[in-house]
């Protein structure tokens, strides 16, 4: 008869086991260790405040609380906390039942389509039924185990919703699985039913002892690796396209040593920005829409594009108009995003993929003239740059302009700053502008485009990195959408500094509404509808100086230069408001992006954009 084998529980509430359990997890930090989750941000409610609350309270030592003013900014500030983290670290977020947890569906979206893990723990409805309806409860007339929590189901990469306490055993390390994976990341959700966080049940004591979380790297196949090098061996004029994978894989070693190996120049996507040095002679700048003169002019001659760790979206392709006569060598992590465009596919990790090309090309390079117009291509490139971002007499300045003060105001900019946005003209001008010589110093989500990212974001970056400068630019636009978090850094004490461009209006989408033939409507204040008294005139250094912080306007670049400087040597959060031109835009760089123009209209101007549109599409590969 064998003996019995006794197993030492713990008698915990779910919501205790699951507190209890992240905080217990770590992972590589270097030659160290750290915890896996930096923290928890929390907005209580009546669905999370007596289950998750006290157990978050008991654990606060190893697992911080963090309270926020807006659960969607504080969703946004975890997702840039991980995303700062190149993915290997990460937070949790948990909510309420009701607005509290569909005020996260925003950025469950943001996170989703960037890839980047967060894990979201929102109350629910009682699983027993007994009080319902719940205050705040969404009832569904046709399916009773529905509720608002239903709706993370297509915004997720992991969704679950613990009704047993056991359950928790099971959907704890598949959710970490998911977050913690390089081809599944994205965002995990938890619903949590306020009953079933306060039910104990006997957990199993080493279940709180988890192994040290491990980001294992995926090496290429060696079928694939002869296959995708077949095709670059072959070329005369081929160009790299980092995108995300690159930093997320750490290979940004890895690619400089293959372009410098075999002469390839090199491009960045948005998520890509800052994986070769700015001024390295094989840095093109950025690619696509939002790109630099370089880059555009060698998309249109390069007979292979080798694209590492992007997802191709259309502004990093053109809308698929860009390099169409091209091969395509696609090497990513994810197998999803390898196939796409009828490329050659090369699944595997970033580094380990362009190290195993690397190998297998060894001896091969570009052709010459190739390498030498590169070069020159480059360096005219930064040329440009230069000339932009060093005009300081614009009677109202554009956000070229700005971009240049912010980066004269320290001279070390390049190295120490970290510059935080999100949608509006600011990501283009800021991916073509933008100086950044490490991985990690440019920090725009343009994977979701998300108005009012950018001051939670900025919260995020700086919690992940507190020795570094953040500066958060945005225009008042996103400002007016989501600001609050501006009280939050001032509570935790993380200094950020925020640079707001007020065009008195939403100046990128007008812009684009003129473009498609439009009239100016509905996007800049002054043609909007308005009451007896007008437009609002908005004091935004006012509004930050009420939440706290040290706030001025100022009126010009030089003005600006010495108001960085001050904010620079400040010890709290800095706000700064310059008004900007809603009409300039750099010219340099670009490319067609398509945005589909009305068929028919009574209007000239609409019928001759969609002439254009036609002509442009005809440009786009099938």
């Amino acid at each position: 008869m064998s003996p019995t084998v006794v197993t030492a529980t713990l008698r915990l509430t779910v919501a205790q086991a699951l507190v209890r359990y992240l905080a217990a997890l770590r992972t590589e930090a270097g030659e160290a260790s750290a915890p896996l989750f930096g923290g928890v941000f929390a907005i209580f409610g009546h669905g999370n405040v007596a289950g998750m609350g006290e157990a978050l309270h008991r654990h606060r030592k190893e697992l911080p609380t963090y309270r926020a003013h807006n659960e969607q900014a504080m969703a946004h500030a975890a997702i840039a906390y991980a995303k700062a983290h190149f993915r290997r670290r990460m937070m949790a977020c948990t909510t309420s039942i009701g607005p509290g947890a569909t005020n996260l569906l925003t950025a469950a979206a943001l996170a989703h389509v960037n890839r980047l893990p967060v894990l979201f723990l929102p109350g629910d409805v009682f699983t027993s039924r007994a009080p319902d309806p719940v205050l705040q409860q969404v009832e569904d007339f046709h399916d009773g185990g529905v509720s608002a929590n239903d709706a993370f189901k297509p915004l997720s990469r992991y969704f679950d919703r613990i009704v047993h306490p056991a359950q928790l055993m099971t959907a704890l390390p598949r959710a970490i699985h998911v977050l913690t994976d390089p081809a599944l990341c994205g965002p995990v959700t938890l619903a949590l039913p306020q009953d079933v966080q306060t039910m104990a049940h006997d957990f199993p004591e080493d279940f709180f002892s988890p192994p040290e979380v491990t980001f294992r790297a995926l090496p290429p196949a060696g079928a694939d690796v002869e296959r995708a090098a077949g095709v670059l061996r072959a070329a005369k004029r081929p160009l790299i396209i980092a995108g995300g994978g690159v930093l997320y894989g750490l290979a940004t070693d890895a690619l400089r040593a293959f372009a410098e190996a075999h002469g390839v120049p090199v491009a960045e996507t948005q998520g890509g920005k800052g994986s070769l040095p700015w001024d390295h002679p094989l840095q093109q700048g950025a690619i696509g829409v939002t790109g630099s003169s370089a880059a555009s002019a060698l998309a249109r001659e390069a007979d292979v594009v080798l694209a590492v760790g992007t997802r191709l979206q259309d502004f990093t392709t053109g809308s698929h108009s860009m390099s169409t006569q091209a091969r395509l060598v696609n090497l990513n992590i994810n197998a999803f995003d390898a196939i796409k465009w009828r490329g050659v596919d090369l699944v595997a990790d970033a580094r380990l993929g362009l190290e195993a090309l690397s190998h297998m090309l060894r001896g091969w390079q570009s052709a010459q003239d190739w390498r030498d117009k590169t070069k020159a291509a480059a360096s005219d490139w930064r040329s440009v740059v230069h000339r932009i971002t060093s005009v300081r007499d614009a009677e109202l300045p554009y956000e070229g302009e700005v971009i240049g003060a912010v980066q004269r105001s320290s001279p070390d900019s390049a190295s120490r700053d970290i510059v935080v946005c999100a949608a509006g003209t600011l990501p283009a001008e800021l991916h073509k502008l933008w100086r950044t010589s490490v991985p990690g110093g440019y920090h725009v989500e343009y994977g979701y485009s998300c108005m009012g990212y950018e001051i939670a974001g900025g919260l995020g970056v700086k919690m992940a990195s507190p020795e570094r400068e953040v500066i958060v630019i945005v225009g008042d636009g996103s400002y007016l959408m989501l600001n609050s978090e501006i009280a939050t850094s001032l509570m935790l004490g993380k200094k950020l500094i925020v640079v707001v461009l007020d065009n008195r209006g939403y100046g990128c989408i007008n812009r684009l509404q003129q473009a498609c033939g439009g009239e100016p409507f509905n996007n800049l204040f002054d043609d909007c509808v308005q009451g007896a008294d007008g437009a609002p005139r908005i004091d935004f250094a006012a509004h930050a100086a009420s939440l706290g912080a040290l706030a001025e306007n100022v009126k010009t670049i030089g003005e600006l230069e010495a108001a960085m400087m001050r904010a620079r040597a400040a010890e709290r959060t800095y706000v700064i408001c310059i008004d900007t031109d809603p009409d300039r835009t750099t010219a340099e760089g670009g490319w067609w992006w398509e945005v589909a123009v009305p068929e028919v209209s009574d209007r000239e101007q609409v019928r001759a954009a969609r002439k254009a549109y036609e002509k442009a599409k005809r440009e786009q590969k099938p």
